[in-house]
């Protein structure tokens, strides 16, 4: 990412008075993620002893706005989200997790947080137009900013070195990802390319943020 320039941090203190409280009109490239959705066929490419897994996955993400975000003046506008992944085989969850989509209509940064309950997380970072029909995203091992955590075991064991998440909105109103992430497996020398796709159908509408959601109300009474 390219670093602010150091003319926009003389005042890192005072935050933006003209802040929007509608958080569903200002998400930018985002908007269109808001909601509830759902898919049936997502393919997911895994390390096994044996060699690469090929699973395919039933999946739920719910995008959730949240209000207005300021560091000092950056402004942020964001979804909180849950991914929620089972298979037809098994009941138990195949994948969970959480975390937020960020959108600065300032400088058309996009960021992803990730959190997973097997002790990782990660924040991937990229550009997009508040227009744009892909938006992605990556993040790095070794980082400080847009970079990625992990527990020993899995530094040891399942090593992440990067990230990255293409997301394709299409005219139909469905939209898809890809998610690649570079894996270093214990014991083997060439890194393994993770992949995990699917194109998801909108189940549900999103819900106005917290602060637009009392404003409605203290303005209707």
């Amino acid at each position: 990412m390219t670093p602010l320039p150091m003319a926009t941090l003389t005042d890192v203190f005072t935050e933006p008075s003209n802040v929007d409280p509608e958080t569903l009109n200002n998400l930018g490239p985002l908007r269109r993620l808001a909601g509830r959705w759902r898919a049936r066929k997502g393919v997911d490419l895994n390390p096994k002893a044996e060699g690469p897994e090929r699973r395919v996955f039933i999946e739920t993400i719910d995008f959730q706005a949240i209000d207005p975000q300021t560091n000092g003046p950056q402004l942020l506008y964001g979804l909180r989200y849950h991914i929620h992944i089972t298979t037809e085989e098994e009941d138990i969850t195949f994948h969970d997790q959480v975390g937020y989509w960020l959108w600065e209509p300032a400088s058309g940064l996009v960021m992803q947080t990730i959190a997973i309950p097997r002790g990782q997380v990660a924040i991937a970072a990229g550009q997009a137009s508040p227009d744009a029909d892909e938006i992605v995203v990556t993040a790095t091992r070794g980082q400080t900013d847009y970079g990625i955590c992990s527990t020993t075991f899995l530094e040891q064991a399942f090593r992440t070195d990067h990230y990255r998440i293409t997301i394709t909105f299409h005219p139909d109103g469905s939209w898809s990802y890809v998610t690649d992430t570079e894996l270093l497996v214990h014991g083997r020398d060439m890194p393994f390319a993770h992949q995990d796709r699917n194109t998801l159908q909108r189940v549900g509408e999103a819900k106005p943020n917290p602060l637009a959601l009392i404003l409605s109300k203290r303005k209707a009474g």
